[in-house]
This record gives C-alpha cells, sequence and structure tokens, in this order.
C-alpha cells in the first residue's frame, strides 16, 4: 500500500526550504501518526521531501510508528513517479508538498483531489481506499488518547 501525507500547516516566510511547522502543524503531525498507529496501519518506510516541513511531518508522524525516515529529494520536486519511489520498500509513507502530492494522487488513481495539509491518502493497486483530512486523524487519534 502506498500512503501520501501532505505535510502539515507551516509558517510562512522565506526560505521556502526552511519554513517551520506552526504549533498546530506540530499537533496535526504527530496526530496524524498516532492515528496510524490507532488504524493499525504498518509502514515499512518513510521517504520525505528534504524541505524542513516536510521533513519535520515525517519525523513527528513516523515517530508512533517507529519507522525512521529517510529523505528523498524528488519529494520536493513537482512531478515524480509514487509508485517508482516506493519500489520494494513494502507499505510506503511519502510526505510531500502540493501541488504535486495531489497530482501524484491523481495520476495513481484518476482521483481529482487537494490533500488538504496534514491530510493522508491511501492506494492500493490504483485506487484510492484511504482519504483523511486532520478532523478525521484527530478524532482516531483522540479515541487512542493522543498522549500515550
Amino acid at each position: 500500500m502506498l500512503w501520501l501525507l501532505r505535510h502539515a500547516e507551516a509558517a510562512e516566510g522565506r526560505p521556502d526550504e526552511t519554513r517551520p511547522l506552526t504549533a498546530r502543524g506540530i499537533e496535526q503531525a504527530r496526530t496524524a501518526g498516532i492515528a496510524l498507529r490507532r488504524l493499525g496501519v504498518s509502514i515499512d518506510a518513510c521517504l520525505a521531501s528534504p524541505k524542513r516541513r516536510a521533513l519535520d511531518t515525517a519525523t513527528l508522524a513516523c515517530e508512533p510508528l517507529g519507522v525512521e525516515v529517510v529523505i528523498e529529494p524528488q519529494l520536493a520536486s513537482s512531478r515524480y513517479d509514487p509508485e517508482r519511489l516506493a519500489a520494494g520498500l513494502g507499505n510506503v509513507l511519502l510526505v510531500g508538498h502540493n501541488p504535486s502530492i495531489s497530482n501524484s494522487l491523481g495520476d495513481l488513481t484518476g482521483a481529482r483531489v487537494d490533500l488538504s495539509k496534514g491530510g493522508i491518502a491511501a492506494v492500493k493497486r490504483g485506487e484510492l481506499v484511504v482519504l483523511m483530512r486532520p478532523a478525521e486523524l484527530a478524532a482516531i487519534a483522540r479515541e487512542a488518547g493522543v498522549d500515550e
């Protein structure tokens, strides 16, 4: 299964590559990982854009999943092939930016989705099987007790 996570809410500013997550973004990223763990999702590998907001999102989300984050420079670009990046890695979480992450989701499934900041989608054999906004992820995480 291929999981796509758009980076969480980040501060405005320049340079673009070093924009940090806001307090809300930090919570969104942590919550995403807790929700995935609560749902029993097993992630074998996490690839993240080297831009700070995506890398921090990936690190916070992967902590409760026990997965190390690997920087993938292609995820910072406007176009990439998510299936090629994930090939041979099992269940993979890609953490990147819009519009490229939503475009990739469309390329994989044909769906027109604008993945929200901190939102997650999952694709299996070209089919969109999961789409969750931060609000849904937070509800799932709250059921688990966010402070676990």
